[in-house]
């Protein structure tokens, strides 16, 4: 494995990762929407460190600009993408009252349509296992996709958001199935990990604290479960939420109360 594609890569846990893509030997293509600076910011730390790395708009609300996306990237770098890392994504507010069609096609042509196209530009690369040393068949593709920990626990909150990631999830164990062997697809969950745009530092804080840990997960922790997957040849169709184990929240009121 040693070319890389990072969707919403210019900033936050995108542009974690494909600093920790380049540490690891791969040249890395760095997507961005808007984030133009950033992302080539995120460039020249990459070639910095002796990598090939390119910073490639565009959005991923266009089905057009999402098809080219990944033959883009690959003819940037020199050859196929073994490593996509379904990273952006769109997280806007609303539930079951509020959301319109303009907000559930926002969430579900980011989170889900375009992660799926490029899973498809990913196969159509026409990648083939590699022999181990066991004689056995070793993928020489990777899909990381960046699920949320909500698909562990749900709630009416951020419905149409939720509900692209679950299929997300969904996404990514029956592509794992469809493409063995010679792509591997996973997915990480983060948790209360880079404080959110609509958050207080208090709020962010008291998230974090209120998990079991009581913490969350820093970005060298979402950089490990990425590592991990690249190590761990026998992994397809899991999910790892890194996220101080949030989803495994349990003291509610209802429970409380009957304790």
């Amino acid at each position: 494995m040693t070319r890389a594609l990072v969707t919403g890569a210019g900033i936050r846990l995108g542009r974690a990762m494909a600093l920790y893509l380049a540490q690891r030997g791969f040249d890395v293509a760095v997507h961005y929407a808007s984030s133009e600076q950033p992302a080539l910011d995120t460039v020249s730390e990459v070639q910095e460190m002796g990598r090939q790395s390119v910073a490639l708009k565009a959005d991923l609300l266009d089905e057009a600009q999402v098809t080219a996306l990944l033959p883009r990237a690959a003819e940037a770098l020199g050859g196929p993408i073994t490593c996509l890392v379904n990273n952006a994504s769109i997280f806007e507010y609303d539930n079951i009252q509020t959301a319109t069609r303009q907000s559930w096609d926002r969430h579900l042509d980011s989170n889900l349509r375009a992660p799926f196209v490029l899973t498809q530009a990913m196969a159509e690369q026409g990648l083939e296992p590699r022999i181990d040393e066991n004689g056995e068949p070793q993928a020489t593709g990777l899909i990381v996709n960046m699920v949320d920990m909500r698909v562990r626990k749900l709630t009416p909150e951020f419905m149409s958001y939720t509900i692209a990631k679950m299929g997300l999830w969904a996404l990514t164990r029956t592509a794992a199935q469809a493409l063995t062997p010679a792509i591997r697809v996973n997915a990480i969950g983060p948790g209360p990990t880079v404080q959110g745009h609509r958050q207080s530092e208090d709020h962010f804080k008291a998230q974090r604290q209120n998990t079991i840990l009581e913490r969350g997960s820093n970005p060298s922790d979402i950089t490990a479960a990425l590592g991990y997957f690249l190590d761990a040849h026998a992994v397809t169709g899991q999910l790892l939420c890194v996220d101080g184990g949030q989803h495994l929240g349990w003291q509610t009121p209802d429970v409380l109360g009957v304790e």
